[in-house]
C-alpha cells in the first residue's frame, strides 16, 4: 500500500448539504458549516457529497462547487474528501479527477450501484480501485457497504483493494458484528497502515474500539462528543464510551432508529437547525420532510445530550 499523507485519526464528519428554501443549494449555509466543524479540535477532514449531503442529488457543477465551498470554509486546515459516486469505472476516474481539481486531497469511492442488486463479478471492485487512482492521482478510501447488500465485500476483496496504490483507508459500515468482529483483526494484522473508520452512526459503541476514527453524518450534530468518544475508544475507557452512547442514545434513535435510514439525513438538518446552524432543514427529492412533529423529538433528543447552540 501506497504512503498518503492525509490522516483521519479521528473524527470526520459527513457534512449536510444545504438548500435555500426554493431548493436551490444554499453555499453560504455550506460555509458556515464548514467552518465551524473545521474549527473544532479533533475534526480531521471533512467528506463531502456523500449520503447524509445528497451527493447524488446534485448537479455536477453543484458537486464541484460544493466542494470548492467546504474547502474555503477550512482555509486548508483539514482536507475534505468527496464521494466519487458515479457507477462506470471510466466516468468514476473522471468524476475524481474533477474532484481534485475542484480542491478535494481524497476520495470515498462508491460501488457501482448496479452492484447493489446483481453484485459483481470478482476482481471489478479492485479494478475500479486501481483505475481510479491510475486516472486521477486522488487517494481513495475504501468504502465498505452493509452486509445485506449485494455489493458488500468479502475478506478478499477488501484485502485486495486495501493493498492497492492509493488506498489509504476504510470506511466501514458493514453493520454485521460477526463479520466486523472477524474481519477487523484480520485486516489491522496484514495492513497495518491502513487507517480504519467506523461508519456505523447508530452502532458507534459497538465499534469505537476497534478503530482510528469515525466518518460519519453524526458528526454533523454532536461532534463534540464524538471526539470524546474516540478519545474514551482508544483508551479502552468503557464506562466513559458507556456514558457518551447512553447521552447520546435519544438523539441517536431521533435522527437513526427511524423508518430509512435515509430519514437520518433530513434529521440531521433539523438538529443543525437546533444547534443554530441552519434557519430550515430543506431536502432535495427524493428526500421528504419528516412527519409533522418529528423535529419537535429531534430537538428533545438534542436537549438532553447537552448539545447547545453555536455561537
Amino acid at each position: 500500500m501506497s504512503k498518503i499523507n492525509i490522516d483521519l485519526r479521528g473524527l470526520n464528519p459527513a457534512p449536510v448539504t444545504p438548500f435555500t428554501r426554493d431548493g436551490a443549494v444554499d453555499y453560504a449555509a455550506c460555509k458556515r458549516l464548514g467552518k465551524w466543524l473545521g474549527s473544532i479540535d479533533g475534526v480531521k477532514s471533512l467528506t463531502v457529497l456523500g449520503h447524509a449531503g445528497e451527493g447524488t442529488f446534485l448537479h455536477r457543477d453543484e458537486q464541484l462547487k460544493v466542494i470548492e465551498t467546504f474547502v474555503e470554509s477550512t482555509d486548508g486546515r483539514i482536507p475534505v474528501i468527496a464521494g466519487i459516486t458515479l457507477e462506470g469505472t471510466d466516468v468514476a476516474a473522471k468524476e475524481a479527477q474533477r474532484a481534485k481539481e475542484a480542491g478535494a486531497a481524497a476520495g470515498l469511492l462508491y460501488p457501482s450501484h448496479g452492484w447493489l442488486r446483481f453484485g459483481y463479478q470478482k476482481g471489478a471492485p479492485q479494478d475500479k480501485y486501481r483505475h481510479v487512482y491510475e486516472e486521477s492521482g486522488l487517494p481513495l478510501i475504501l468504502f465498505q457497504y452493509p452486509d445485506v447488500t449485494k455489493c458488500t465485500y468479502n475478506l478478499e476483496t477488501l484485502l485486495d483493494i486495501s493493498a492497492q496504490p492509493g488506498v489509504f483507508a476504510m470506511k466501514n459500515g458493514v453493520r454485521n458484528m460477526r463479520r466486523w468482529d472477524t474481519e477487523i483483526p484480520v485486516i489491522r494484522k496484514e495492513r497495518p497502515d491502513l487507517q480504519i473508520l467506523s461508519c456505523h452512526d447508530e452502532y458507534l459503541m459497538s465499534t469505537v474500539f476497534d478503530v482510528d476514527g469515525f466518518l460519519v453524518g453524526y458528526g454533523n450534530m454532536a461532534p463534540e462528543l464524538l471526539i470524546e468518544m474516540i478519545k474514551a475508544g482508544k483508551a479502552k475507557d468503557y464506562p466513559k464510551v458507556r456514558e457518551i452512547h447512553d447521552k447520546l442514545l435519544p438523539l441517536t434513535k431521533a435522527v437513526y432508529h427511524r423508518g430509512s435510514h435515509m430519514e437520518g439525513s433530513v434529521a440531521l438538518k433539523w438538529a443543525l437547525v437546533y444547534r443554530g446552524i441552519l434557519e430550515h432543514a430543506t431536502v432535495r427529492s427524493p428526500l421528504l420532510q419528516l412527519e409533522p412533529g418529528a423535529e419537535d423529538e429531534v430537538f428533545e433528543a438534542c436537549k438532553l445530550a447537552g448539545l447547545s447552540k453555536v455561537a
